[in-house]
């Protein structure tokens, strides 16, 4: 895989990672809103994530930055209710929407309540009446976060799947006895994620540095592998020594 299909970015610490991305992600908004665009993204979860949100929360105070434009779609969210401490919804709610006081109408939040099939197929009709669609039916979305677990997942797409599940084309599927708790959980596909304009994943955390070593070998196995091998252009945002 030629170095080109991503960018890795080292910080010294999670502080550090979660102030850069912050500001970044702001200067995107920010873009958006002066060419009177849409913005679309899709949140993750973990623990990076509750730094994030905080961070960004401190810097919009300081920068003024509008979010009246920007849709907040997810990568997966786990087949709990909305008020559950696992949902990633929750999160967000908490940590990002209620301190900027994000309308309702611009969170499109998928229904972990639900059975995750039946989830997975109302997350998918709702981006797609929002998202621009390409012509596999695929959304467009401007930005996706992603975190990365120690076995090298993101979002809920966890090492060991088939190839269909891999290849499958809708944009949300469901996980079944995922091999982190909460057993069932829904995700964007692989195909989703792949002709998003950007994503950028942040990986932070002890006990990572092999999962991410593996994952930008041109041979890697991972799920982020996959991931830097479908797209042209991937950042990496990390806390992780790798030497």
């Amino acid at each position: 895989m030629p170095a080109k299909n991503f960018e890795l970015r080292s910080f010294a610490d999670t502080d550090e990672l979660a102030a850069r991305v912050a500001g970044l992600w702001l200067d995107e908004i920010e873009s958006a809103n002066g060419a009177g665009k849409t913005y679309c993204v899709a949140l993750s979860g973990g623990r990076i994530a509750q730094k994030f949100f905080a961070t960004t929360v401190e810097q919009v105070k300081r920068r003024a930055v509008s979010f009246e434009r920007v849709h907040f779609f997810w990568a997966d969210e786990r087949c709990v209710p909305p008020t559950d401490p696992e949902s990633n919804f929750k999160l967000a709610s908490e940590l990002l929407f209620a301190p900027l006081k994000i309308p309702a109408n611009q969170i499109h939040r998928i229904r972990g309540e639900e059975p995750p099939e039946a989830a997975g197929k109302t997350a998918g009709e709702e981006i797609a009446r929002f998202v621009s669609l390409n012509s596999d039916n695929q959304p467009i979305l401007d930005l996706i976060f992603l975190g990365m677990g120690e076995d090298g997942h993101v979002a809920s797409l966890f090492p060991g799947e088939n190839e269909a599940a891999i290849s499958a084309p809708a944009i949300y599927r469901a996980i079944r006895k995922s091999p982190k708790p909460p057993p069932d959980r829904i995700t964007l596909g692989y195909a989703a994620i792949a002709k998003a304009r950007q994503v950028w994943v942040l990986v932070s955390g002890a006990g990572k540095a092999a999962a991410l070593r593996d994952s930008l070998r041109p041979e890697g196995r991972t799920p982020l592998a996959r991931i830097l091998l479908i797209r042209s252009q991937t950042k990496i945002f990390s806390d992780i020594r790798l030497d």
